[in-house]
């Protein structure tokens, strides 16, 4: 498996200048995919400009300076995704991975009241042996509980890096949902309805705002109000 992607091939979502050199660091395999995360180097490098060049960034990381969801990461590969909460540890400085109006990937910077915790969608559900219930979440985790009480869709706050559930968020009507992609990609819109569809086709979310998308492309942040620091809105 080739260790480098091209920068001008890299995926869109990568918020990464394209043609200061031929080679970017391919994500390894982990909790998120190529196009919806990464890799760590770059986050230090190139969004952070924590470090002028690889070798540089690799220090930093290697020497376990830079810790994700609560956890040091040694690995410059490792992708860094959606809601990830990343820390430099030397200067406890805290920034949490969020997608802004052109689909890309950006770093907002958060107070150390919010980097113990993150948000994580539930993607799937899988019934277990004596009814207990696994929860299949965005970022790679698995939860176990002893029973349902949770819809696909819905988001949890948990703590980091217990994985404590420590709040959660449903999709319905009056939630407020950041979209992560679609025609309005950025954008915090309130929910109207959430249609479940038989077969094949997506389900739909529709918004107060008066336009809907598929339910992969929405992401709640809170019942009435966000529960996370977003980015400053695009100027008019």
């Amino acid at each position: 498996m080739k260790k480098h992607v091209k920068r001008m091939a890299a995926p869109s979502s990568w918020a990464i200048p394209r043609k200061t050199s031929h080679w970017v660091t391919k994500p390894s395999p982990g909790p998120h995919g190529m196009h919806e995360s990464m890799p760590l180097l770059a986050v230090v490098r190139d969004m952070l400009k924590l470090c002028d060049n690889s070798r540089e960034a690799r220090f930093i990381i290697g020497g376990r300076g830079v810790a994700v969801d609560g956890k040091p990461v040694s690995d410059y590969k490792f992708p860094v995704g959606l809601m990830d909460v990343v820390t430099i540890l030397k200067t406890k400085q805290s920034y949490r991975m969020l997608v802004d109006y052109k689909a890309k990937l950006q770093l907002v910077a958060i107070d150390d009241a919010e980097k113990g915790w993150k948000l994580a969608r539930i993607d799937k559900k899988k019934v277990l042996k004596k009814g207990k219930v696994q929860l299949n979440l965005h970022d790679g985790r698995c939860i176990v509980l002893p029973k349902d009480q949770y819809k696909s869709g819905d988001v949890l706050k948990i703590e980091l890096p217990s994985q404590k559930i420590m709040k959660s968020f449903k999709l319905e009507k009056g939630s407020i949902a950041l979209l992560t992609g679609g025609s309005h990609p950025g954008s915090v819109q309130t929910v109207e309805t959430y249609k479940v569809r038989r077969g094949s086709a997506p389900n739909l979310v529709t918004f107060k705002e008066g336009f809907g998308t598929v339910k992969e492309n929405v992401f709640v942040v809170g019942d009435k109000a966000p529960e996370i620091k977003l980015l400053e809105a695009k100027a008019a």
